[in-house]
């Protein structure tokens, strides 16, 4: 059996990472101004992947899966106006 604080730490870890994840795309996106290489379709699909874990930690009342997700969806949710807004829609898929 693992021990509870490592589980904890595992996922806190995995949270800090997918949170921080997007923190390079968005920064690249507003001090170029571009976002024609940016894929439309993955981040509508991650976008949508978000929404669904939110509402599954929900459901099963896991409010860190929750929070984490939140974060992830807003992050992802701020690509994908930016594409609109800085990118070639047709451009990448």
């Amino acid at each position: 059996m693992i021990n509870p604080l490592i589980i904890n730490v595992i996922g806190v870890g995995a949270a800090v990472c997918s949170m921080t994840s997007f923190a390079p795309q968005l920064v690249k996106i507003m001090r170029d101004r571009d976002a024609a290489s940016v894929s439309l379709r993955m981040y509508v699909v991650t976008v949508i992947g978000f929404v669904l874990w939110i509402a599954y930690g929900a459901a099963i009342g896991r409010w860190p899966i929750v929070a984490s997700n939140a974060v992830c969806l807003l992050m992802s949710s701020a690509v994908l106006v930016l594409k609109f807004k800085f990118g070639s829609v047709r451009e990448s898929g």
